[in-house]
């Protein structure tokens, strides 16, 4: 049976940064206590013309990059996102257009913050089945679309961007050993987007009551989450066999420094073993445990050989834990540039849609 690994990452991120001075002057707020609330001093918040695809291309053809994969080679996209472009086509269609990976399938997946962890397990899952060699898993997003700016319970936690990771197969013992996924939908109520769906279709009434945007029982989210992140972690452990003692990081969803606080008083592990940036970035959903992977190895802290939890929690409710032993990139002897693949991508791409035009002419005229 063949080992997922996981041997490349990127992350995006948009430029524009909105710092708890800005909101002060939108909001009756200020930086002390939004800081000492949730440990958020700022957050990027994606442009116009930036959407949960440009994002998670741009993370991807990094990740593809020091993974040495080309588009091409790509089997599976995994997108988990809670701010998708579209109900449909999926995000991952869209991006699987853009990197020109012309032999993936490709499709979202939805379990709001813990959806990257689900969206890992799955991909190994499928590459452990011998089904598929190479997987690709996006975390992004623009949740700053669906946050009312008028609401200070929520405007404050959120930020925009995306993280990748490509999923290998090997013969070589490591990479992804264990993971756990867990719901609850009886608290569904407690973090919701309501509107724009199939319930509750875009109306001037779900849009007069302010149904587009997300709304959150701050304190149920808090307590649920402060209850499952530690159990979730230990449980993954035991699945592979390990204990905290073993493990070198601990990276959780990025969503309230207090709440990273109190799992690792629950493991009993310092928070010197804990990935945080939350106070740079704020809450990004399904991005932000790749986006704190990726910093901590660019940093040098995640290094080949240790063992790592990924573990998080979100709206559904929905909460899991995975556990890795991290490897790196396999061996290769040609390194290839994902980049010049998606220009190609983007010019096969206009001329198929030129294909589909100029068939539609064709058989609306012989109709």
């Amino acid at each position: 049976m063949p080992y997922a690994h996981i041997t490349g990452w990127g992350m995006s991120v948009p430029e524009t940064v909105l710092t708890n001075d800005d909101l002060s002057k939108m909001i009756d707020t200020n930086d002390a206590w939004i800081r000492d609330h949730t440990g958020i001093r700022e957050r990027h918040i994606a442009r116009e013309n930036q959407f949960p695809s440009t994002l998670g291309v741009e993370a991807s053809i990094k990740a593809l990059e020091v993974a040495n994969v080309r588009p091409t080679d790509i089997d599976l996209i995994i997108c988990s996102t809670s701010s998708p472009e579209y109900i449909f086509p999926a995000t991952a269609c869209l991006i699987q257009d853009q990197l020109g990976a012309s032999k993936a399938g490709a499709f979202d997946l939805l379990a709001a913050c813990s959806g990257f962890i689900f969206a890992v397990n799955m991909a190994a899952q499928s590459i452990r089945s011998g089904s598929i060699k190479t997987a690709l898993v996006i975390g992004s997003e623009t949740l700053s679309r669906f946050v009312d700016w008028k609401d200070r319970n929520t405007c404050i936690l959120f930020g925009d961007g995306a993280g990748a990771f490509v999923l290998q197969a090997s013969e070589q013992p490591g990479g992804v050993l264990s993971a756990v996924m867990h719901s609850d939908g009886s608290g569904g109520d407690s973090l919701s987007l309501p509107a724009g769906g199939s319930h509750y279709p875009a109306s001037e009434e779900t849009v007069h009551k302010g149904k587009h945007y997300i709304q959150m029982d701050g304190n149920k989210v808090f307590r649920f989450a402060t209850r499952v992140m530690g159990h979730a972690a230990i449980e993954a452990l035991e699945l592979a066999g390990l204990t905290t003692n073993d493990v070198q990081w601990i990276i959780p969803h990025q969503a309230n420094y207090r709440i990273i606080e109190t799992a690792a008083k629950y493991l009993k592990m310092p928070l010197d073993k804990f990935i945080i940036n939350v106070d740079r970035y704020g809450n990004t959903s399904t991005a932000s445990i790749p986006i704190a992977t990726v910093e901590a190895i660019e940093k040098g802290l995640v290094k080949p050989g240790d063992k790592i939890v990924l573990v998080g929690f979100g709206a559904g409710l929905t909460w899991g834990a995975l556990v890795a032993e991290w490897t790196g990139p396999l061996p290769v002897e040609h390194k290839v540039h994902p980049e010049r693949y998606r220009v190609w991508a983007r010019v096969r791409s206009i001329i198929n849609r030129l294909i589909r035009i100029v068939e539609g002419l064709f058989w609306g005229r012989d109709s």
